[in-house]
């Protein structure tokens, strides 16, 4: 290693600063098992209900993290939920609220009907739930169900 080679590694090294350590250690991730249980636990609530339904849960990025759905629910639940789920991950709000915020109602993956719903620990966001197959606003309360029943586990994780 030449002595110049050496001096530029010393330097990147030097600049980088305990807050950029700090930014990056602030990052919360929902892990797998709390995300099955969302999705189960919104699927059992809404089964209890009478209904039989999909439930989808994405992370943060609109990625799909688990999904569930009763063996007895239409197959078109399972596109509906995750399009719910995708639509609250991305706008950060409930798919009931979606005709407020506009354009983004129309795009490729979104479902803009109620039963999508965001969901955060410790003022992080990290993801969306949705729920299809019983009316919209029996879909909301299920997925509300499975927010609820990891909520605990979110915040003692913070």
């Amino acid at each position: 290693m030449t002595l110049r080679n050496f001096i530029t590694i010393l330097l990147l090294t030097a600049s980088y600063s305990s807050s950029s350590a700090q930014t990056l250690q602030n990052f919360v991730f929902l892990n797998a098992e709390l995300s099955v249980q969302m999705a189960l636990t919104a699927v059992q609530d809404c089964q209890e209900k009478g209904y039989n339904v999909s439930a989808a849960v994405m992370n943060r990025e609109g990625r799909l993290t688990a999904f569930a759905r009763n063996p007895m629910a239409s197959p078109m639940t399972s596109e509906i939920s995750q399009g719910k789920a995708y639509a609250a991950a991305l706008t950060q709000a409930s798919t009931a609220n979606l005709g407020e915020i506009g354009a983004v109602a129309y795009a490729d993956g979104v479902v803009p009907t109620q039963g999508g719903l965001p969901f955060s620990a410790g003022g992080r966001f990290l993801g969306g739930i949705g729920v299809s197959g019983a009316d919209s606003a029996t879909d909301e309360e299920c997925a509300q169900a499975g927010i609820d029943s990891v909520a605990d586990d979110l915040e003692f994780a913070e």
